[in-house]
């Protein structure tokens, strides 16, 4: 009868459909180990409070800068653990996303601080819904907070001609490296000579971090990453030139003022800018920043047909929205144009 048993199912001897037996046993054993301890993990996260979830997931963030460190550790002491730091992870739904929201409203908070505390938030919670916390999704359905940054100002090209030399050749330098070629302070701060990959491509591979003083990546990319950007005649003629009458360490142009083995502060910077303001000796726009020869290099481009995907890769914008948001205005009679070019196969 036995005999019988093992050759109706399948197997050659008794042993080997014992063997089986076992396996199919062993399976399910391990299946149901792994079930469990996924289980006991998910509910051990889902007791965890916001706070204590957030500072175990912010260690994993090992590819932030400093500055990008403290903005969170900012975004988090003021306005995300105040309002939602002791909630358990389990009980977050869309109603408590969207309730955040409405109490950053009612106190006034400015919509960059609530777009980026929404943004944390919001990365939170998706690396729990990863670990299977949730059942479903509670950001779905919320409409997060809706960022319009303020037109930037731009200066004329007459405006920036004056403007660029009223500084001293260090500031001059800056100002180029800003307006030709889109670098933000930092990265015009750390302008290399060695970076001049082509005769008309600059590399732009690392900034002069304003928080710690020290050459640090690039904000949004990871170590050793880099991107080119267009580098006019102007901008590489003034490079050598400045480099020829300064002279550079490790290829290095612009380094602190009182020691050459460190790197540009910015405070020399800002105070030069003051200065020149406080003069009134040129035509400044009203509410002109530095940052603003970064907004003439966007500009420049967008009024001369450049793509704007192109412009937010070369300015390192994370997401193209950002620049679109930014610049948008500066793309020439996008909508008239595009009816005129659509009317042609048309009435043809």
């Amino acid at each position: 009868m036995a005999g019988k048993q093992v050759q109706e199912s399948g197997f050659a001897t008794q042993n080997k459909a014992i063997g089986r037996l076992t396996e199919i046993y062993n399976e399910k054993t391990a299946s149901g180990s792994r079930s469990r301890a996924k289980a006991d993990r998910i509910a051990a996260y889902g007791a965890m409070r916001l706070e204590d979830y957030t500072n175990e997931w912010k260690d994993s963030q090992r590819d932030l800068g400093p500055a990008s460190v403290r903005h969170l550790d900012s975004l988090l002491q003021h306005h995300i653990y105040p309002a939602l730091g002791s909630r358990r992870m389990n009980t977050f739904d869309h109603k408590v996303v969207e309730g955040f929201i409405q109490a950053m409203e009612r106190s006034g908070i400015g919509l960059a601080t609530q777009s980026n505390a929404f943004d944390k938030l919001k990365a939170v919670l998706l690396d729990a819904h990863r670990l299977g916390v949730f059942d479903g999704m509670p950001l779905r359905g919320v409409k997060a907070p809706q960022y319009d940054p303020k037109r930037a100002v731009i200066p004329s090209p007459e405006q920036l001609r004056r403007i660029r030399v009223a500084g001293d050749d260090r500031f001059q330098l800056i100002a180029d490296m800003m307006s030709g070629c889109g670098l933000r302070n930092g990265e015009a701060a750390a302008v290399n000579l060695r970076n001049i990959v082509a005769d008309d491509v600059y590399r732009v591979s690392e900034q002069v971090n304003q928080t710690t003083g020290k050459y640090a990546q690039l904000k949004h990319r990871k170590q050793n990453e880099y991107r080119d950007v267009p580098l006019p005649t102007h901008v590489r003629e003034t490079i050598p030139r400045y480099a020829e009458k300064y002279g550079t360490v490790d290829g290095y142009l612009l380094r602190h003022p009182s020691d050459p083995s460190r790197p540009f502060p910015h405070y020399c910077l800002s105070n030069q800018w003051r200065h020149i303001k406080a003069n009134r000796g040129v035509d400044i726009p009203q509410g002109m920043v530095i940052y603003s020869f970064r907004h003439f290099f966007a500009s420049n481009c967008l009024t001369h047909g450049v793509p704007i995907t192109d412009v937010a890769e070369w300015m390192g914008h994370k997401n193209i929205d950002i620049t679109f948001k930014i610049y948008r205005h500066l793309m020439p009679g996008s909508i008239t144009t595009a009816a005129k070019v659509l009317n042609l196969d048309l009435a043809a």
